[in-house]
């Protein structure tokens, strides 16, 4: 799962470690419960684990196979306008959102899909829960980045059930 906020994925996993049903479900929150590469050591060898991380694992994680099977990206991964490198390159540039923090966001959002297809025998279910992918007109060029897929767009309610059926044809 991976967020763009620390304080979101901080809040997402409190309430999941309330979950009851999620009891035989390994948790592993970044910056919680450890840093980037033990996380990761321990989500490959845990039996069903859930991975909660923000930016740097967005790219240049590989965990190939039947690993990895979903990828849930929770915000579109626009950069923060207050980072001062951000906020310097936008100052050079007329449009600052649609000439760099657009770009970049889909290129990162392609990296995050990229977590999830590492060898052409891969398969697996990208959810992306921003609204804003459909419901602004810059959503396309989110989805214009990522590769051909087949596609569901319904209630959050149903995402589950969608993707368990997807996984298991």
């Amino acid at each position: 799962m991976l967020f763009t906020s620390h304080r979101q994925l901080r809040d997402v996993h409190a309430a999941l470690k309330q979950r009851v049903d999620l009891d035989d479900v390994l948790i592993l929150a970044q910056g919680i419960d450890g840093q980037r590469r033990p996380l990761l050591k321990a989500f490959e060898e845990a039996e069903r684990p859930l991975l909660l991380g923000t930016s740097s694992f967005w790219e240049g994680i590989d965990v190939p196979g039947e690993r990895l099977s979903c990828v849930i990206m929770v915000r579109l991964p626009f950069p923060v306008p207050t980072d001062p490198v951000y906020a310097a390159r936008a100052e050079r540039v007329r449009d600052g959102f649609t000439q760099l923090a657009l770009p970049q966001a889909a290129l990162r959002l392609k990296q995050g899909f990229g977590r999830l297809i590492r060898r052409s025998s891969d398969r697996g279910a990208v959810v992306i829960l921003d609204n804003r992918i459909l419901g602004r007109d810059y959503g396309q060029a989110f989805l214009d980045v990522l590769p051909p897929a087949s596609r569901f767009v319904g209630p959050s309610e149903e995402i589950s059930d969608r993707v368990g059926e997807w996984l298991e044809d």
